[in-house]
């Protein structure tokens, strides 16, 4: 299927970043001399001292790799995108991400976590790099109607939001959890915690096929959620998932990431009476 704006009605996305050490040495350590390297090294190990994680606030960081699935109405996936392949520019990556929202007709952003992470390293990056987004920003909108609302699930739809009743409890495990509850890869091998030596290592291409494996994981995820919410049949989710798997199947050649996620792919089936009831049994 070939897009056309009047076809995507979501965006299912995804971005990686790493750390900005020129800016982390520059304001964090100003008096110290210290080489963007020298001074990212720094900051990651304050902060695994005080976290026991190394994982850098959207604050400090570059989008080095944005992965984007188009939907349709009906919940079918069009395709996916790495954006500015094969350079991978955070300039360009924020200045398309941006453009083709607005391009499409602004449709729902979907993500997990994006409103905790992937929208402020885009946002920040739209504000350094002189990006006007005004149908992002409309502040002047009714508090429900503006793009930004948490609750505006119009605009933006994230998953972590919807399941944790947002914020009211923790999902632990994350969308790899959610993931493997409907027979999908999730983390498989790779973590974002590795992005950043990945960078340093030169490997774009593998943190783009990984971004490109979440945006998959993301989608299934989403999949299942209209089920949930009423939008969506059982039925037909799985039938969506098996047009969708056979789409990847024709596309490994050209985008090995997909024969990689394919390998790591588990059907979901719906539990048995008996199981389900001796399962309901032992809760009781």
């Amino acid at each position: 299927m070939t897009d056309t704006r009047q076809d995507v009605a979501y965006l299912v996305f995804d971005v990686e970043a790493v750390g900005d050490g020129e800016l982390i040495g520059r304001v964090r350590y100003p008096a110290e001399g210290l080489s963007p390297a020298d001074a990212l090294a720094r900051y990651r190990a304050e902060l695994i001292e005080q976290t026991g994680r190394d994982v850098l606030p959207p604050t400090w960081v570059l989008p080095v790799s944005c992965a984007v699935g188009k939907v349709d109405a009906d919940f079918r996936l069009i395709d996916i995108a790495c954006l500015d392949a094969p350079d991978y520019r955070p300039w360009e990556i924020t200045r398309r991400f941006w453009d083709g929202w607005r391009y499409y007709g602004f449709p729902t952003l979907v993500t997990f976590n994006g409103r905790g992470y992937d929208l402020p390293v885009l946002e920040l990056a739209a504000y350094r790099y002189g990006h006007s987004v005004p149908a992002w920003f409309n502040m002047d909108a009714k508090s429900y109607e503006q793009s930004r609302n948490r609750y505006n699930s119009a605009s933006h739809l994230d998953l972590m939001d919807l399941f944790s009743n947002f914020g009211a409890c923790r999902v632990s495990g994350g969308l790899n959890l959610l993931a493997n509850l409907i027979g999908k890869p999730g983390k498989t091998g790779i973590d974002g915690s590795q992005i950043q030596d990945m960078f340093a290592a030169g490997r774009l291409g593998d943190i783009n096929d990984y971004c490109r494996c979440d945006v998959l994981d993301t989608y299934f995820v989403f999949l299942r959620s209209r089920v949930l919410l009423g939008r969506l049949s059982l039925d037909d989710e799985q039938r969506i998932v098996a047009e969708t798997k056979d789409w990847l199947g024709q596309r490994c050649e050209e985008f090995p990431a997909y024969a990689h996620y394919l390998e790591h792919w588990g059907d979901w089936h719906p539990p048995e009476p008996a199981t389900a009831a001796a399962a309901a049994g032992e809760q009781a």
